[in-house]
């Protein structure tokens, strides 16, 4: 009895550690707050506009400040009443990931992924068209990308265009889709902005959690 009683707190000991080593004071793994949720997190595979695992991204979990996790919880509840969920493409991301990409920007021969992600943009003006920063809020630790899921499926609804699409179809404004596309989009964001997320206007998929905690401080740590 006593030899499992031991294992048992292993156990215990092992499942605290993972859930708050390595992380700063304020930060979560979304899954062990809202266990619901589906991960596809983009930048630690190739499916994504570098066409490559992006640096800084050494698992595949997703991280946010507490405050955006408790929102984001809120928001997977008024889902669930309709069978609906949340899929998180990205949350908090390092700052060397945001510096992968502005390395990935400049280096104008390499267009592996033009034809998928930005067939319609030019790469050298994704700076100019604020495609690509120096800095991400995504940093900051309270800035998430979603969609929404059907949780019978697990696919995704349509959205008119695809995550991390560079173009005007992926802007919030954006009329020219069907009645479904827009309807989608319109309860996201309905959804999103009554839990406390802001939009970004040119990425129907990317919100900030309005009075974040940890605005203008660029984080570094590496998602594991």
């Amino acid at each position: 009895m006593s030899k499992i009683i031991n294992i048992l707190l292993i156990l215990v000991c092992f499942v605290t550690i993972h859930s708050s080593s390595q992380l700063p004071e304020g930060f979560v793994y979304v899954k062990d707050q809202i266990p619901s949720i589906e991960l596809e997190m983009r930048y630690f595979g190739t499916n994504n506009f570098v066409g490559a695992k992006v640096d800084g991204y050494e698992a595949e979990t997703c991280i946010l400040s507490l405050s955006a996790t408790l929102a984001l919880q809120k928001v997977q509840a008024d889902l669930k009443k309709e069978n609906l969920g949340i899929k998180i493409f990205d949350a908090y991301r390092p700052q060397r990931a945001v510096d992968h990409f502005q390395r990935w920007a400049r280096n104008l021969k390499d267009t592996l992924t033009k034809q998928q992600f930005y067939p319609n943009v030019a790469k050298k003006d994704l700076f100019k068209l604020e495609y690509i920063a120096t800095k991400s809020r995504h940093s900051s630790g309270s800035t998430v990308d979603v969609t929404i899921i059907d949780l019978s499926t697990k696919k995704e609804l349509d959205m008119g265009s695809s995550y991390d699409f560079f173009g005007k179809i992926s802007w919030v404004s954006y009329q020219d889709l069907t009645k479904i596309q827009l309807q989608n989009r319109a309860l996201l964001q309905r959804l999103m902005l009554k839990h406390g997320f802001r939009n970004y206007p040119q990425e129907w998929w990317h919100f900030t959690l309005r009075g974040e905690p940890y605005k203008n401080q660029y984080f570094d740590f590496p998602v594991k």
